[in-house]
């Protein structure tokens, strides 16, 4: 019992018992400097070092660019390279959005999945005058300065958007016999020209492609779009001459006939018209013959 009492005053006296700590000059055995230490303040120091140069390496690590230079850290310039990567990621996520809506449209113009809707001609009519009733539709000095100044310009302006609606002429993708008319009885929203294998095909009208790909049902298949809310359908096509996002001029060739696809019999060319998402019977302008 006595040899247990007396170890923790051996430990403490020996934490406690002063040292001393000398340099000498080697050479005379001069004393430079001298320290009076205990165990227990050179502990203390110690973790006092260790403890601040923990800290002096954290802050040089977390708040200066030396961190850059350590693996495992990245550094400024991409941190600024990986949040615009995500500003144009976002933004391309909604483009893909529009672009799958728009996708989906154009998918029903070429099931002709079209649904007629009935309107109220009494209840729109009077609509229309209840708005008109409520706005004041007299001209002011702005909007009468602004009329002329765009007058101005259309005037003088002889670029090909100046052109009227007026003037916009449809060219014949192809020349031949029709096979089988327009019907919307049928849901045949398209004319059939017969034409001879690997005929050229040509664009109706100035437009971009927006569709250029193949179906099993219909073949290699292209629509173009067009000014005034057209869009021209070409189907069955034996080979595309034209990609998604081409700019096509009026008669330039964009395919050649064939006969692709399950519901085609022989070499035709299946053509539809569509304005402002409704079908109309390309005969009405276009003479194929």
């Amino acid at each position: 019992m006595e040899d247990k009492k007396k170890e923790p005053k051996k430990i403490k006296r020996k934490l406690l018992d002063k040292y001393r700590l000398v340099i000498l000059n080697e050479n005379t055995f001069e004393e430079r400097l001298s320290f009076k230490l205990t165990r227990l303040n050179v502990f203390v120091l110690a973790s006092i070092s260790i403890i601040l140069l923990i800290s002096a390496t954290y802050a040089l690590i977390a708040f200066t660019p030396l961190r850059e230079y350590i693996p495992g850290y990245s550094s400024t310039a991409l941190k600024k390279k990986a949040i615009e990567l995500n500003y144009k990621t976002d933004s391309l996520q909604q483009v893909i959005s529009m672009n799958e809506l728009y996708y989906a449209s154009i998918k029903k113009v070429l099931q002709g999945d079209v649904s007629a809707t009935e309107f109220n001609k009494d209840s729109i009519i009077e609509a229309v005058k209840l708005e008109v009733g409520e706005v004041d539709l007299n001209p002011n000095l702005e909007d009468s300065l602004l009329r002329q100044k765009v007058d101005k310009e259309d005037k003088y302006n002889l670029f090909e958007s100046a052109t009227s609606a007026a003037n916009f002429v449809l060219f014949p993708p192809v020349n031949g016999t029709i096979s089988e008319d327009y019907n919307l009885k049928k849901k045949h929203y398209a004319v059939d020209i017969v034409v001879a294998k690997d005929a050229p095909v040509k664009a109706t009208a100035d437009g971009i492609v927006i569709f250029a790909e193949w179906t099993p049902s219909t073949g290699h298949v292209i629509i173009i779009e067009h000014s005034y809310g057209l869009i021209s359908v070409y189907k069955h096509n034996g080979a595309l001459t034209k990609a998604q996002g081409d700019l096509v001029k009026a008669g330039e060739v964009i395919a050649t006939a064939g006969n692709s696809g399950e519901l085609s019999t022989g070499p035709h060319l299946h053509f539809e018209l569509w304005n402002d998402g409704y079908p109309i019977n390309p005969t009405n302008f276009i003479d194929f013959k």
